[in-house]
């Protein structure tokens, strides 16, 4: 006999106990089920709600079938079988986000949302910042940093929220004051079935908030429907739009800072920037909260990050650049540098076309790869060299280099192939250019 359940949680890990705290604070006690066998947050779950189960190795379909609402982690399907199943009898599936907006509907305060393929955490941040130099008292969430449900405080006026695709495809509520699609490009190939698919999980944000803020360079980026929008870029702006004009960031006509006295390194960190003070401008943000925090912010670890210059040389840890549209970004954000570019790149490509590389290969003086799909990104260009790992890569890249280089790690990849995530890559990175010995460099 099944105990009905009216609240299932597929997943558990740090979204799914956020639930199981959310709905426990409701006095619902929910049912959880994952897929692993060991799934990371058991024990904690057993500790603080003994009276919640935990069903693992997989989900059972007597208890979806029954259930009132399912809430789905991001990083399991909606067309996983089961709960296709449960879909198809009309019982409502979301995720935690969609929680989230039903709960902060209740309150006075507004919400901003970022997504798209590469730059959310930089311009979650940055937007995060602004706020905080304007006094405001805020929350950073979603998918960087604490999960949303865990940020649901009275006091808060401001939450900012990066969304991926996979949280977007379950949130429909989300009612924002402003909100971006930053760029798209091919990631995540081995969930969808193609690139418009992709897309269209990203462009559910659009119908979820009253200002749409869309990429110019990126037409994959502009709203489908007529609605509040306006646009950034690095162009120089029509009207009200965000863009550069001759050296400096504008809104319109109105200058806000030169781009000599930006911190952030990299064309596609400038065009970061500006989304983030078009995002802020729509909450009501000052100028002046936006050009304090231009002026310092250098950057988050392992997305573009300068980790060491040695011998004239400079290291850029870009770990974060998990997909080609990232590593492109990153490339093109260099391309007028005076010395050479030795890339690093290489690992798991989740299923992307890497062809897309091919134009920006040319600006790249040599190309190392590793990795799973390393072979495949070497063969774009004549300059390749194949090692086997992240120390032979970073050898090579110190004897190839003279002073006024930039040996850039940006590996159009996931990390998943040869290390836990991209941090633990990154700071592999970091620790070999380093500890680069004085043969390495002399070689």
């Amino acid at each position: 006999m099944v105990n009905h359940k009216s609240h299932l949680i597929l997943g558990l890990g740090a979204t799914g106990l956020s639930v199981v705290r959310y709905l426990h604070g409701l006095g619902i006690t929910p049912l959880v089920m994952d897929s692993r066998q060991q799934p990371p947050g058991a024990d904690k779950l057993a500790a603080e709600f003994p009276d919640v189960e935990l069903i693992s190795g997989g989900f059972d379909c007597r208890y979806l079938v029954q259930a009132t609402q399912i809430i789905v982690s991001p990083g399991i399907a909606i067309d996983t079988p089961e709960i296709r199943a449960a879909i198809d009898m009309d019982i409502e599936v979301i995720g935690d986000v969609e929680l989230f907006a039903r709960a902060v509907k209740e309150r006075d305060a507004c919400v901003i949302g970022i997504t798209g393929s590469n730059g959310k955490s930089t311009v979650t941040t940055l937007v995060a910042e602004m706020a905080k130099a304007a006094g405001i008292n805020y929350a950073v969430g979603g998918n960087i940093g604490i999960p949303v449900l865990d940020l649901l405080q009275s006091d808060i006026e401001l939450y900012v929220l990066e969304l991926s695709s996979f949280q977007l495809e379950t949130t429909h509520s989300l009612n924002c004051i402003s909100a971006t699609c930053l760029n798209i490009s091919e990631d995540h190939m081995d969930r969808y079935s193609d690139i418009e698919a992709y897309r269209q999980a990203k462009l559910r944000l659009y119908s979820q908030t009253r200002f749409a803020l869309f990429n110019r360079e990126d037409e994959l980026t502009k709203p489908k429907d007529p609605m509040n929008q306006n646009s950034f870029g690095l162009s120089l702006p029509d009207n009200d739009e965000w863009g550069v004009c001759e050296g400096k960031i504008v809104h319109g006509s109105v200058e806000v800072i030169s781009l000599q006295d930006v911190a952030l390194v990299g064309s596609h960190n400038h065009a970061n920037l500006i989304a983030a003070m078009a995002l802020a401008y729509q909450a009501g943000i000052e100028k002046a909260a936006m050009v304090e925090v231009a002026s310092s912010f250098t950057g988050l670890e392992h997305r573009f990050e300068m980790v060491v210059n040695r011998n004239g040389v400079a290291y850029i840890n870009d770990s974060k650049a998990t997909n080609v549209g990232a590593t492109v970004a990153a490339i093109e954000g260099i391309s007028e540098h005076l010395g050479d570019i030795i890339l690093i790149a290489g690992g798991d490509g989740k299923g992307a076309d890497f062809k897309p590389l091919v134009p920006v290969l040319k600006a790249v003086s040599h190309l190392i790869t590793l990795g799973k799909d390393g072979d495949k990104i070497a063969a774009l260009s004549d300059s390749s060299i194949r090692v086997d790992s992240m120390a032979d890569a970073v050898n090579k890249a110190a004897q190839l280099a003279i002073a006024g280089d930039i040996v850039l790690l940006s590996p159009a990849c996931a990390s998943l192939d040869m290390y836990k995530n991209f941090m633990e890559r990154g700071d592999d990175f970091r620790r070999l250019a380093e500890g680069l010995s004085a043969e390495a460099l002399n070689a």
